[in-house]
């Protein structure tokens, strides 16, 4: 379980993904891997996954196809930068919201709209993605908790303030990028409690 508030944006070293086995990310990292083991699990831009090597500067995750199907990972490249969260400790301070790093799809940065020195950003999701987005609800974003400021038909909207543009990778990404989403899990589990047990199903 992580929190979505990002530690630091760490470097792809070597993406060894498009195989059809051993799909790999080698990742640079510091406040990350600060008691790191092999078998931790580590967010990386939205994804919870294993740390399966690493020294004191880089560690090694592996991609599964599903992974690599789901999630935006396969097209990072050598160079890249990526969101890191180690997973939250018990006692750990809550800053955002419970993120699982489970993607449940790959949306677009549709829009940016500079506000001083904020920006609102517009993100189109896979359309059967928005009936568990709500205004002022939560939405984790290549990891990064952030909350709804807008919502249509088709799309939604974050405000992004100029101290997050500076620590997480949507901050300075153009138009067009693809980005993973998480939604708020709560939604997912009332539409399941609905549909089992009072005959509703949410279409």
């Amino acid at each position: 379980m992580f929190t979505g508030i990002v530690e630091e944006q760490g470097t792809i070293i070597n993406a060894h993904t498009g195989h059809e086995r051993n799909n790999t990310l080698l990742i640079s990292a510091t406040v990350a891997l600060q008691g790191t083991r092999v078998g931790d699990s580590i967010n990386v831009a939205g994804v919870c996954l294993t740390v399966t090597a690493h020294t004191d500067t880089q560690f090694m995750v592996g991609l599964s196809p599903e992974t690599l199907r789901c999630t935006n990972l396969g097209e990072l490249r050598n160079g890249d930068s990526v969101n890191l969260e180690r997973a939250l400790s018990y006692g750990g301070r809550m800053g955002g919201h419970y993120v699982q790093g489970h993607i449940d799809g790959i949306a677009h940065i549709s829009a940016i709209r500079h506000e001083g020195e904020s920006k609102f950003i517009t993100i189109t999701p896979p359309r059967h993605l928005l009936k568990y987005i709500v205004m002022k609800g939560y939405i984790a974003i290549d990891g990064v908790s952030l909350t709804i400021a807008a919502l249509d038909d088709t799309s939604f909207g974050i405000a992004m303030i100029a101290h997050t543009q500076t620590v997480v990778t949507m901050g300075h990404q153009p138009v067009g990028t693809p980005v993973n989403i998480e939604v708020d899990i709560m939604a997912k589990y009332v539409e399941r409690i609905s549909s089992v047990y009072g005959g509703v199903h949410v279409s």
